[in-house]
């Protein structure tokens, strides 16, 4: 009769006493109908089938009055829904239907009826009835597959509502009875931590706004991970990165997995490679979506987040490490710096200290990375507290200028340990231009001490030794807070250290660069023309001996771009208004030039011609120009 009843609402109702009078005399498990080739899966396959027709039966009923009557058609199917429902009910009874049953024949079966139906209600109601029907530890162990389900729904089905239901139910059973994921002592690791992850993808989906939610499925993960050893298993420790990134996904900011009180506690079961892994991901979160961590407890959370890239954790020590992805780690570190700020020049402080605190344990090859941000981070604090030098009322330690330089000296003293002298220097002179800004002359003398102290004691090649020595004249030229005496000292060391140098040019060519710490073209500057020329001077006769030693050693001298260099600071001075720089003094340099350059143990050089030739050409634009600087020029013949 069921199979020749067409009619949908008789159909219905007929099958429905089908599946009543029929509940007691399947071939269960232990009932008397077992056995002689009936099993439990005939059971299964005869309610199955009993449903899918009724589905049908019921989905069908909607085409089976004139429009006009769609929402009186609706109304009476909703109110049968249940009868399609029962054969659900009918098969969770089943005792027969273990774990195994449920997940390879019937939800598979059933799932695919729901999806190939079409039909929104019938969609919506069958998927609220798998989730109050059959049991919790069922849905946690084929979340996947009901979940894969989904996206294959009408649009217009109110998942969310169906989801929450299944978030509520999962999360009690989850906190009631964590104890039923870790009695199956025989789930691989792996199989545990891919339900986590599922279970986390769905909270996030169903209810953003419940972190609380979010950190139960962490902590029950923890759960289940601890006592145990660091996750060696490439397939488990891939899933926990699923784990912990899919929040990360999820908000766009890092800020709210920092309030995740089992975030950090997640990574610490990572094998060090892995918590790599994991920190780089998490930096670039934050590179990616700008965020900004503005308190330094956040900062704590997430340096402790990113330990592995900061410090060297058990097993594995910088040396073992490839040195490319060890750069490309460190430079992530660095970019990181710039994204922890905060307005307040006191939270800021302590932000500082925190990422201080940290990154002091890193080691020698991972300091020259992480001080230079943190040192910049500290100076850009300074130039916003210029001038707020002294105490601000009401507060007992506030944020000054020089308790900041007091935190840099150390910081950039830990760097010359290191050791990175270079390094070092060039920080301790961006603190004195810094110092100099904010008028505190002490402070800045101190940083050019310190930087002198590593000139003398560790910069030993000779390159960087000339790199070295050009920053200092530079940043000592820059400086205005120097009474004389301080001044004078630090001029006189920085020439004495210029005359030094190994080769000759490089010696020539730092001490005429020492000229411009005697004039300094400010409305208060210094300017000392006598000991100006003495420096050109000095630089003349360094040039001299360059060239003789060249034709000693060589058989001719060099090329005689020194001397233009000298001539081109000699007219750079004579513009400027030297008194002690006349149209004589650069008439007898150029008649030197041009006598060098004839005479036959001068090597032929096409940049140094070139070089003076636009040398004379500015002479001679400047002659041709007329006015007060004509005037200037006139006297001198080419």
């Amino acid at each position: 009769m069921c199979r020749a009843v067409q009619h949908p609402i008789r159909g219905l109702f007929l099958r429905s006493y089908l599946a009543q009078v029929s509940r007691d005399k399947l071939p269960d498990i232990g009932s008397e109908y077992e056995g002689e080739g009936d099993t439990v899966m005939d059971a299964v396959e005869f309610v199955l089938q009993n449903f899918t027709e009724m589905n049908k039966l019921w989905v069908r009923m909607q085409h089976q009055g004139p429009l006009r009557e769609k929402e009186k058609l609706e109304k009476e199917r909703s109110e049968l829904r249940d009868l399609v429902g029962k054969n659900l009910h009918v098969l969770s009874q089943i005792e027969g239907v273990d774990l195994e049953i449920y997940r390879d024949t019937v939800l598979p079966r059933v799932l695919e009826q729901i999806v190939n139906c079409k039909d929104e209600l019938a969609q919506y109601y069958l998927m609220d009835c798998i989730i109050q029907v059959f049991p919790d530890e069922y849905h946690l162990q084929t979340l996947e597959i009901l979940l894969g389900a989904c996206p294959q729904l009408q649009p217009t089905v109110d998942l969310k509502t169906v989801l929450s239901q299944l978030m509520e139910r999962l999360s009690n059973y989850a906190s009631s009875s964590p104890e039923v994921i870790e009695a199956q002592a025989d789930m691989p690791i792996v199989g545990a931590i891919t339900l986590y992850v599922s279970l986390l993808t769905f909270t996030l989906r169903v209810h953003p706004d419940r972190l609380d939610y979010v950190d139960q499925v962490l902590g029950a993960c923890v759960k289940k991970l601890s006592g145990k050893p660091k996750l060696e298993d490439s397939k488990a420790t891939k899933q926990v990165v699923a784990l912990l990134s899919a929040p990360l996904d999820k908000y766009d900011d890092i800020v709210t997995a920092l309030t995740l009180s089992n975030y950090p506690r997640v990574m610490d079961h990572l094998d060090a490679g892995t918590n790599k892994v994991m920190a780089m991901v998490i930096i670039r979160s934050i590179m990616k979506n700008k965020t900004c961590v503005s308190t330094s407890d956040k900062v704590e959370v997430l340096f402790e987040l990113i330990k592995g890239l900061i410090k060297d954790l058990e097993g594995i020590s910088t040396d073992e490490l490839d040195e490319e992805d060890f750069n490309e780690e460190q430079n992530s570190v660095a970019c990181l710096m710039h994204m922890l700020y905060n307005d307040d020049p006191e939270e800021m402080l302590q932000i500082i200290c925190t990422v201080w605190k940290h990154i002091k344990a890193g080691g020698s090859k991972r300091l020259p990375f992480t001080v230079p941000p943190l040192v910049f981070s500290a100076l850009k604090l300074v130039r916003k507290l210029q001038g707020q030098d002294g105490d601000v009322a009401g507060e007992e330690v506030p944020a000054t200028p020089k308790k900041i330089f007091q935190l840099l000296n150390q910081i950039i003293e830990a760097l010359s340990v290191v050791p990175s002298p270079e390094l070092a220097l060039r920080l301790y002179l961006q603190c004195a231009e810094a110092a100099n800004d904010c008028d505190l002359e002490p402070v800045a003398y101190e940083f050019f001490t310190q930087a002198f102290v590593l000139y003398e004691e560790e910069v030993a090649d000779s390159k960087a030794q000339v790199t070295a020595i050009h920053l200092i004249i530079g940043t000592l030229q820059r400086m205005n807070v120097f009474g004389v005496e301080n001044r004078d000292t630090l001029t006189h060391k920085a020439t004495g250290y210029s005359a030094k140098l190994l080769k000759k040019p490089d010696q020539c060519r730092a001490v005429y660069a020492c000229s411009h710490l005697f004039w300094v073209d400010d409305q208060d500057g210094i300017k000392d023309g006598e000991r100006v020329l003495l420096c050109l001077k000095r630089s003349l006769r360094i040039a001299n001996a360059a060239q003789q030693m060249a034709n000693v050693t060589r058989g001719s001298s060099g090329p005689v771009t020194l001397f233009v260099e000298i001539l081109n600071k000699y007219l750079y001075f004579f513009e400027k208004g030297n008194p002690q720089i006349t149209s004589s003094v650069i008439q007898g340099l150029i008649e030197l030039i041009k006598t060098e350059m004839q005479s036959d143990s001068t090597t032929a050089n096409h940049a140094s011609d070139a070089f003076f030739t636009s040398t004379l050409r500015y002479i001679q634009f400047q002659k041709q120009k007329g006015g007060a600087m004509g005037e200037k020029y006139d006297p001198i013949k080419l």
